[in-house]
């Protein structure tokens, strides 16, 4: 009976430590893109687009809004100030005139890309000491993470849907500045 309250006691710890570490993790990932877009003069949301837009590949307006879960009109805005800045295109479907799709600039992504090498060659680092099935564990693992997120991250979207005085109460107090 004690060596399984043990294990269960272990695996609680072991879990508490691995999701500790993966908050980190994630934190640090956010402030490393938070940096790359102040070094690109962009504002971090705006790269974050960019990226998912890399990631998916020529897309409408309204996908990229549907994926980010911003609305069409803070999609046309960061649309708009990626352009401006030479990160991204709009491009007229070739059947439908009326269809545009957002594609980015394979030229500013490669520029851009320049500022994630450090983190590429410290990740590389990290993975050459992995075998080929650890390597499959991981990708399954940060796939499966990945689902888990989006699904999350839906259910929490479904409270902008219900009416505030039913939403739970999350209001923090404000904190004073001392002076």
């Amino acid at each position: 009976m004690r060596s399984a309250l043990s294990r269960t006691k272990a695996r609680a710890a072991l879990l508490q430590e691995l999701e500790e570490a993966m908050r980190r993790s994630s934190a640090q990932g956010v402030l490393y893109g938070q940096t790359v877009a102040n070094v690109a003069g962009i504002a971090n949301s705006d790269l974050e687009c960019m990226d998912i837009l890399y990631l998916e590949g020529r897309v409408t307006a309204g996908r990229l809004a549907e994926v980010t879960g911003l609305t069409t009109g803070a999609i046309t805005g960061v649309i708009d100030r990626l352009e401006k800045a030479g990160l991204v295109r709009r491009e007229r479907d070739e059947k439908d005139r009326r269809k545009v799709f957002i594609a980015v600039v394979p030229e500013a992504a490669m520029k851009i890309g320049q500022f994630y090498v450090p983190m590429q060659q410290a990740m590389e680092k990290v993975f050459g000491a992995y075998s080929d099935e650890e390597l499959r564990l991981l990708l399954r693992f940060a796939t499966e993470g990945y689902k888990g997120v989006l699904a999350a991250t839906e259910a929490l979207k479904s409270l902008l849907d219900t009416p505030p005085e039913k939403r739970p109460d999350l209001k923090l107090k404000k904190l004073r500045r001392q002076p």
